[in-house]
């Protein structure tokens, strides 16, 4: 039983940010038109609107709702959101998301482990990745972290050519952390 209980079928509450009011969802007493062409139609009631698209054989489209009084034009709506959904996905096409890579090592690396992670670190930057650089250390190796600080130092040295150091190297539980990124 839904005694004293409200079930609210609003649509409105149901909509994404990216719906758009289209025909008789458009509630309105006056607003503003476009024509299909980009030209100014001026301030009319919602039913003439409606009429002008419909001889037009396109649809009626609330493009800015907060507007007053709101602005819709005529337009082919399928099209419109086509338009609109490729043009979104030529965008995030275009972005390039950067990515933190990680390179880990113990204090007591050989020189040539260090510099085989020097090569593998230039690689990253070059594809222009952000790097962090994490020096772990076990057991009695946590007493001697300061000693071994040197070695992100030397990795920031070999580096400097390609990357600037983005964050000095901080102590975190028990590891030493530097991350780099590429020169612009």
């Amino acid at each position: 039983m839904l005694e004293g209980k409200t079930i609210n079928n609003n649509r409105s509450n149901n909509r994404s940010k990216d719906d758009l009011f289209i025909n008789e969802q458009i509630r309105d007493r006056e607003v503003r038109v476009i024509s299909a062409t980009g030209e100014q139609l001026g301030i009319m009631s919602a039913m003439e609107a409606r009429k002008l698209a419909e001889e037009a054989e396109l649809d009626l489209v609330k493009i800015s709702p907060n507007a007053r009084p709101p602005v819709c034009k005529i337009i082919d709506y399928g099209k419109y959101k086509y338009e609109k959904t490729r043009k979104e996905k030529d965008a995030r096409k275009k972005q390039h998301t950067v990515e933190i890579k990680e390179i880990r090592m113990s204090p007591n690396i050989d020189a040539n482990d260090l510099n085989t992670k020097i090569n593998a670190a230039r690689k990253f930057l070059s594809k222009g990745d952000r790097v962090k650089v994490t020096l772990r250390f076990r057991g009695r190796e946590m007493a001697h972290m300061q000693s071994s600080a040197h070695i992100l130092t030397d990795i920031a040295e070999a580096l400097k050519d390609i990357a600037v150091v983005d964050k000095k190297p901080k102590v975190e539980g028990r590891s030493l952390t530097m991350f780099l990124a590429a020169k612009k």
